[in-house]
């Protein structure tokens, strides 16, 4: 240990304090006990009972007045030094707080920001579903004119079928005349 630097112990997680620092500390906590109240009031009594062995009144008094004195001095020491250290915590709190205060309202415009980006995507989703909407009833329309043009077109291809056929039957008549009149030259006793 280095004799320059006062002797520590753990007072808390990651904390060193130097013992008298820690002493001072624990002595208002003792002086404000009941068991501080018994011991003066033991103390007191046996400062007068000091008559009894030869000790004058006068003599009595001077070391009352005397160890009173310094316990009152030292009593004050020790109060500041607990003032300082709560000043120190409260400071250290009234910190935290405001750091807390600013990741509050950090926080709370990230939820304004978030809001207003809920709002926008609940826009645009509504018109998503409104093109969707429009492009279903688009898609509707084409499928009833793919319709419309499937019927006329298979109108249009059986009324052609139905040409052809006529057209076909009417070539194999034509066909068959011609034979039967080509039959009828080659024949030699036809005139």
């Amino acid at each position: 240990m280095n004799p320059s630097t006062p002797p520590t112990i753990h007072s808390g997680p990651g904390q060193k304090r130097p013992i008298l620092e820690r002493i001072a500390l624990a002595a208002p906590r003792y002086i404000g006990s009941p068991v501080s109240l018994v011991l003066h009031s033991i103390f007191f009594v046996g400062i007068f009972a000091l008559q009894w062995i030869g000790y004058t009144f006068e003599e009595i008094m001077l070391i009352l007045t005397t160890v009173v004195s310094l316990e009152a001095i030292y009593l004050s020491i020790f109060i500041q030094i607990t003032v300082n250290h709560q000043a120190r915590k409260l400071t250290e709190v009234s910190e935290d707080v405001e750091e807390i205060s600013e990741d509050v309202e950090e926080i709370s415009e990230d939820v304004e920001g978030i809001s207003e980006d809920v709002e926008e995507i609940s826009k645009d989703i509504d018109d998503i579903q409104e093109d969707v909407k429009e492009s279903s009833e688009d898609v509707e329309d084409l499928g009833e004119e793919i319709e419309k043009d499937d019927q006329e077109y298979t109108a249009d291809r059986t009324h052609d079928i139905q040409k052809i056929t006529y057209i076909q039957g009417a070539l194999e008549e034509l066909l068959h005349e011609v034979k039967a009149m080509k039959d009828g030259r080659d024949r030699p006793d036809q005139p």
